[in-house]
């Protein structure tokens, strides 16, 4: 069985794109929420729109930590199945079915899957609202690479694995003993780059966005990353309020198919791969 696993916290209006996305790839999506008090009415706003909690839990504002707890105890709960592990923003993109990808790592005893964020912003480089009946592909035209280069946030993720392998914090690699990681080109356990390098098209950029890098900046909490969130809002503050999509350094281009995403549509992500397997 393929199963989908996702934390969903005040980023609501996505959440119903991205299951969408995802629906007809996997057998089970289960959907955890992390309210953030017990009058927080998010339970509300995701039984709105027609989704039943697998969970609910209350935890302290923006406890990434917390978050990649909750991903790696809902995997277990299901050790030999394979699940994709997505947060309610991320749109994965195979170069092929992902059943067949699963069947090869079965085959090859490959126990987790690898790739990288897409960043996609709206025309402009602004940042769009986001509706119940939003063509997201169509309202973020644009896909590059410049959360990286404004913030230095991680771009690996771990997209796709066997339910007993953990991840670490922001599910950029795979936990193992001894504090050692995934990172690296090469891991005899992961399928290898060339075969398999998960294209993350990452829709965190809509209307929203700079209220919530805010909120998150002035947590001054460790477990919400809080530093790397107050560059990304003064970098954008830098740059009139949105992304600068004509700044060579972010790759960024107009992709061709708005009705879906189509993984060679991107023209560099080759290039980008090369570079996200050594940050």
């Amino acid at each position: 069985m393929l199963n989908l696993a996702t934390v969903v916290g005040r980023n609501t209006h996505m959440l119903p794109h991205m299951l969408n996305h995802y629906r007809n790839m996997v057998d089970n999506m289960y959907v955890v929420v992390y309210r953030q008090s017990e009058d927080d009415n998010i339970v509300e706003e995701i039984e709105e729109l027609g989704i039943t909690p697998f969970r609910v839990v209350t935890e302290p504002k923006y406890d990434w930590h917390k978050v990649t707890e909750l991903y790696n105890k809902l995997k277990r709960t299901k050790a030999d199945e394979w699940w994709i592990v997505s947060d309610d923003d991320e749109l994965q993109v195979y170069p092929r079915d992902v059943r067949d990808i699963v069947e090869e790592c079965e085959t090859k005893d490959y126990k987790f899957v690898t790739g990288g964020f897409l960043d996609r912003i709206g025309p402009q480089g602004t940042f769009p609202e986001v509706k119940p009946d939003t063509n997201v592909h169509e309202t973020f035209p644009y896909a590059g690479f410049f959360r990286y280069p404004m913030s230095g946030a991680c771009p690996n993720k771990v997209t796709l694995m066997k339910g007993y392998v953990d991840v670490t914090p922001g599910q950029h690699y795979v936990r193992f003993a001894n504090y050692a990681t995934s990172w690296g080109e090469r891991h005899p356990d992961r399928m290898p780059i060339e075969d398999c390098f998960t294209q993350v098209h990452h829709f965190k950029w809509d209307s929203s966005v700079l209220q919530r890098l805010l909120e998150v900046a002035e947590t001054k909490t460790h477990y919400s990353f809080h530093k790397e969130y107050n560059k990304m809002y003064r970098s954008i503050a830098r740059s009139d309020w949105k992304i600068d999509i004509k700044n060579k350094e972010y790759l960024v281009e107009k992709l061709k198919n708005f009705s879906y995403i189509d993984y060679n549509d991107y023209p560099y992500w080759d290039k980008l791969r090369s570079l996200i397997v050594k940050i």
